[in-house]
């Protein structure tokens, strides 16, 4: 099932393959391939190179306990559609500059950077990263001791993707239905507001 974005302008081939689909295969990722896209985080841009982000990495076959911990504190919706997908990840952001120990106010945004440079890579890769706000952040600090400087901001699921038939209806449809985005004129303005 091809679902290349259909982008107004020309964009790398990975940033049109990346999107957030609900079927995996079982297939492991294999260690080559998980450490790729980690690494394509680790590379992300990020103020006065703070790096402020840390992974939660758990892979079903090899961290079996941690990953369903982590399974468990997702939101019901997500834990009945990720089905057989062989890594869950928590994104998190360490709230205070390493250097300085103040308050970093970029910490969630650069931990988005380096998230979305995982996704883009794990797309070029023919696996996809889908990213979810439906967790329970205070359980997983819980379940894993995150410390209070820390901010679990985002669970993640890492697989090749699946069949739409592996999925509920209601959620096969949303699986196939056209990929759209806002306008661009709608997001960017050049030279002054709206």
């Amino acid at each position: 099932m091809d679902r290349t974005a259909p982008t107004e302008h020309p964009v790398l081939p990975a940033i049109a393959a990346r999107w957030s689909p609900r079927s995996y295969l079982g297939t492991p990722v294999s260690d080559a391939q998980l450490h790729s896209v980690l690494e394509a985080g680790r590379w992300a841009a990020s103020a006065y190179n703070e790096q402020p982000w840390q992974y939660l990495v758990a892979r079903k076959n090899v961290e079996a306990e941690a990953y369903e911990k982590l399974k468990a504190c997702l939101v019901a919706f997500n834990q009945g559609w990720i089905g057989e997908v062989p890594v869950l990840m928590l994104a998190c952001a360490r709230l205070n500059s390493a250097g300085s120990g103040k308050p970093n106010p970029w910490a969630h945004y650069d931990a988005g950077q380096a998230t979305s440079a995982m996704a883009i890579q794990a797309a070029a890769l023919g696996l996809q990263l889908h990213q979810m706000a439906g967790f329970d952040a205070a359980a997983a600090r819980a379940a894993f001791n995150i410390p209070e400087d820390v901010a679990p901001i985002a669970a993640m699921v890492l697989g090749t993707p699946g069949p739409a038939s592996a999925l509920p209806e209601q959620l096969a449809q949303r699986e196939t239905a056209p990929r759209v985005r806002k306008p661009a004129g709608e997001v960017f303005f050049f030279g002054s507001w709206g």
